[in-house]
């Protein structure tokens, strides 16, 4: 496994592979709160005006939460669901805390869109398909924690607080404990 800070490396976007300048730690010792603070910044630069901030359920729905108060922003965020259009739906089923909520009107609205880890990019394509059920956003941009390589579709992320490259047999996941604060779980897949 490799990490790259996000100020190394490939462009913010660019799907090249992590390179093995440095010796990287393990998944385990990524620390989530560090990584926080770097997508916070990065949210930040990405920010407009009329920018709304939807995350991802259950990872890019917390990280949305905190960002949003962070970045003293009124109102709710939204909070996307890609259980509808997955393409394993039959294998994964519908998660019962899966719920698309959207306090805003989708037509011609800034998106940015907030996920702890991109992976294959399938998640992310099935969100934009719930939100154009929505309607038809202006523009819509991606924000992740943890840009892990291994794409299967063309999906890239404006910001990534980091880069990670994990065997395919391994799942990162975030996890939050019960005052908020943020780790990584590894596991075999």
């Amino acid at each position: 496994m490799n990490v790259i800070p996000s100020n190394e490396g490939p462009p913010r976007g660019a799907s090249a592979p992590p390179t093995d300048r440095e010796p990287a730690p393990s998944a385990e010792a990524l620390d989530a709160e560090a990584l926080y603070l770097e997508l916070l910044r990065g949210v930040k630069s990405l920010m407009r005006p009329d920018t709304r901030l939807v995350g991802v359920t259950s990872g890019g729905a917390w990280l949305v939460e905190r960002l949003q108060k962070d970045l003293g922003l009124s109102g709710s965020p939204g909070i996307i669901s890609s259980a509808m259009h997955r393409d394993d739906f039959a294998r994964r089923g519908l998660a019962a805390t899966a719920q698309t909520s959207l306090p805003f009107d989708v037509n011609g609205a800034d998106v940015l869109l907030l996920d702890d880890v991109l992976y294959t990019g399938r998640t992310i394509r099935a969100v934009l398909n719930e939100l154009f059920d929505f309607g038809r956003p202006g523009c819509v941009r991606l924000a992740v924690l943890v840009d892990r390589g291994g794409r299967e579709l063309p999906v890239a992320a404006d910001f990534a607080a980091a880069r990670l490259a994990l065997p395919a047999s391994q799942s990162l996941a975030l996890a939050r404990d019960e005052q908020g604060a943020f780790s990584f779980q590894v596991e075999q897949a």
